[in-house]
């Protein structure tokens, strides 16, 4: 199956816009046997079926994990061009 090299991840947040994080693919696999994604610090981690439905990872203790409104698959330019 072939899976998006990144998605944005939309987050509502209490001002005015939405908090958008990019997360890229990696090696792993997560419980549900769907690729996980990270941001470019490794805090931020998902796991991404290919129906768009995230599962939110922990990456240390203490982690508050919110639910993204959407995760939205980029195409190879946009991620690579920004767009957070």
């Amino acid at each position: 199956m072939d899976y998006s090299e990144s998605y944005e991840l939309i987050f509502q947040a209490g001002g005015a816009e939405d908090d958008v994080v990019v997360v890229r693919l990696t090696a792993r696999s997560g419980a549900g046997g769907y690729p996980v994604y990270a941001d470019e610090t490794g805090i931020v981690r998902a796991e991404i079926s290919e129906r768009g439905e995230v599962r939110m990872q922990a990456s240390g203790g203490h982690q508050v994990l919110g639910a993204p409104l959407l995760a939205r698959p980029l195409s190879p330019r946009t991620a690579t061009h920004g767009s957070a």
